[in-house]
């Protein structure tokens, strides 16, 4: 299996959560070995796809330096996770990517419409050696070697309609459009109205997140899974070990973790070289990991 990257550039605008502006993001493709760029096209800042490019981890994943940054990102990034894309530009003209509706099934719609091109030389992917962990408590975020790619996570949420929910997912491009691409980020009414007061917050509705008052779901549509929640925190975990730069070949597991936590994981991943290897896929592999594209 090769590199990829997109087609041809496409664009869309969409709402930035926090400001409540219009934020127009931007795809583009680029050579082999470019790795995931994103630009704030208003600042002419090139930001690096690494996790030493994260400078906040507080309500979203934000990569960037004291010049500028771009915000919540990982919605976005489990999309491009799923896709198996390792060459792209991301254009941004604000400090945060468009919320859209909350999942990440507007990202995989443009990544359709930009179209998969296979590029000259072999994928490479990190491949996990070594069991790596991080907790927090009784939270906790674990990477293990594995022949298959696996996310799984548990949430506990003393709430009635959240509760202990759990939800597994093995790796592939229709299992992530059918399973997780379409849960929602979630939040809790209280919480809201305390974000707007401090001018943050700005662009959530009930057209972009699952709202929640102290007994029930606010949206009048309900959920889209009866487990949502869970299968979202999928989806942030699949966008935070996209920051790594890579399709990750390994297990990933947790127990009510968060970005910051996911954070803290991809720093311990990389602190020892033992931990991982860049690997280029050879052709048995690249068979096998190919139909998880298909």
């Amino acid at each position: 299996m090769n590199q990829r990257t997109i087609r041809q550039a496409v664009e869309v605008v969409g709402i930035g959560l926090h400001k409540g502006e219009p934020i127009k993001l931007r795809l583009e493709p680029l050579g082999t070995n470019a790795g995931i760029i994103f630009y704030r096209e208003d600042l002419a800042l090139s930001i690096p796809l690494s996790p030493s490019s994260v400078i906040d981890t507080q309500m979203a994943t934000v990569i960037g330096s004291s010049k500028g940054y771009i915000s919540t990102i990982e919605h976005f990034l489990s999309a491009v996770y799923a896709y198996g894309i390792d060459n792209m530009r991301v254009v941004v003209n604000g400090n945060e990517m468009p919320i859209m509706d909350g999942s990440a099934s507007s990202f995989c719609l443009l990544l359709d419409e930009a179209g998969i091109q296979a590029q000259d030389i072999p994928k490479e992917i990190l491949r996990v050696k070594k069991v790596v962990e991080v907790r927090e408590g009784d939270k906790f975020v674990r990477l293990e070697p594995s022949h298959h790619v696996t996310f799984d996570f548990a949430i506990d949420f003393e709430h009635p309609v959240i509760g202990q929910q759990s939800q597994s997912y093995s790796f592939g491009t229709k299992p992530f459009i059918e399973e997780i691409a379409r849960a929602r980020t979630f939040g809790f009414a209280r919480d809201i109205q305390y974000l707007q007061s401090i001018n943050l917050a700005l662009g959530a509705s009930l057209n972009n997140a699952i709202g929640l008052d102290d007994e029930k779901v606010l949206n009048p549509e309900g959920l889209r899974f009866e487990n949502e929640f869970a299968r979202h925190k999928i989806l942030d975990a699949m966008g935070d070990m996209m920051v790594t730069g890579h399709n990750i070949l390994g297990a990933y597991s947790s127990f009510a973790g968060s970005h910051k936590l996911n954070h803290e994981l991809t720093l311990a991943l990389f602190a020892d070289k033992a931990n991982y290897e860049i690997v280029s896929l050879n052709k048995s592999q690249s068979r096998e990991f190919s139909k998880s594209f298909a």
